[in-house]
């Protein structure tokens, strides 16, 4: 049988697409995985029983360990999702930042590139290495105009630039060496399994929990928002039909401030859980989630607006986002309401909910 090796597919968007992946390819899917605290199994229960799925707890800048990987498996094609992400966290302390996503995507290069020197051409054509980066390596964007994938590099933060040397890496090893490569520039994702950290499962629980909303700065920096079935559905769109050493921008259409979102989470919230028959909202005193929201000190370097040109990847692929902001929110909402359990035992004593990325004191 064909084997997917999926590295990081115990995360957020990993995970959500080992799912697709075992519904819709056939493959073998081996996942690989530090579970780190974004990682986690329970985000996998559900198909661990599944008889093509193999869970390998590795450390993707353990060479040896990478190495008896592609020995054992000799994987038709790799994904690679495992990455230090969040960009707070990145401000606090860069370096596993730097060893995950710079030097973590340069062994997994190695491995193949090792793989495939001893295999037959036929093998070597039909291999692909993708791997999955965000629109933070462009930068920051004005008022208007869109990031394509013509658009040069020019990171802000160290989360950034770490995803920006590594999808550098991934774009030499296909000039140098002939590692056949692709990769995918997607925008801000949302959906069920996204680790607590993040804006949208923050909010949902902060208000759910009577907890204060902190928006950063004004609140008007913009996202474009791409619901994680959506980037799945692309990531293996271009995966099966893109074409060698491109990359391609998944983008959602959704422009949206951070402020924006809170209020639309707001309004969701009211639909499933009312605040007024909310208890953590009524010791409060308070009736309206809205009434939870404030405003607090910028992140450092925090880009203002992001939005990417999809046009690419629906003119050579036929990929399209299938959900609509209002769609997607609802759905991830609901989700995150449905499903404490799972946010409990993410979340364990690993992370309180508290304020990152200040950069208050050197690492």
């Amino acid at each position: 049988m064909d084997t997917l090796i999926i590295t990081g597919g115990a995360g957020f968007i990993g995970s959500n697409f080992v799912r697709l992946a075992l519904a819709e390819t056939g493959l073998r899917v081996v996942v690989l995985d530090k579970l780190t605290y974004a990682g986690n199994l329970c985000s996998l229960e559900d198909v661990s029983r599944h008889p093509h799925f193999v869970f390998l707890q590795i450390d993707i800048i353990d060479r040896s360990a990478v190495e008896q990987v592609f020995r054992e498996f000799q994987p038709l094609a790799l994904v690679n999702f495992a990455a230090e992400t969040h960009v707070d966290r990145s401000i606090d302390d860069p370096r596993p930042f730097v060893e995950t996503n710079v030097v973590g995507t340069f062994v997994l290069l190695e491995a193949a590139r090792k793989f495939l020197g001893s295999r037959e051409s036929s093998v070597r054509a039909r291999f692909r290495f993708l791997h999955v980066s965000t629109d933070e390596v462009y930068g920051t964007l004005g008022e208007s105009g869109f990031f394509t994938e013509e658009t040069p590099y020019a990171p802000n933060s160290p989360y950034a630039a770490s995803k920006a040397a590594a999808d550098h890496l991934v774009r030499a090893y296909n000039e140098t060496y002939g590692v056949l490569t692709l990769i995918t520039n997607c925008s801000n994702n949302f959906g069920p399994y996204q680790y607590l950290e993040k804006l949208i499962p923050l909010m949902v629980l902060n208000a759910v929990d009577g907890r204060k909303l902190p928006i950063y700065g004004d609140g008007g920096n913009i996202r474009d928002w791409l619901f994680v079935e959506d980037h799945c559905s692309g990531i293996l769109t271009v995966l099966q039909h893109g074409r060698a050493g491109e990359k391609y921008n998944l983008g959602g259409g959704n422009e949206r401030t951070n402020l924006q979102i809170v209020d639309e989470i707001c309004a969701c919230l009211e639909k499933i859980l009312p605040a007024s028959g909310n208890p953590a909202m009524l010791r409060q005193g308070m009736l309206r989630y809205e009434q939870l929201k404030n405003f607090v000190p910028d992140r450092p370097g925090h880009d203002r607006r992001y939005a990417l040109d999809a046009s690419k990847v629906r003119r050579e692929l036929g990929w399209v986002a299938a959900h609509n902001m209002d769609a997607g929110l609802a759905k991830t909402v609901q989700w995150y309401v449905e499903h404490g359990d799972w946010c409990r035992k993410v979340q364990s004593c690993k992370y309180s909910r508290e304020r990152l990325g200040l950069a208050t004191e050197s690492s």
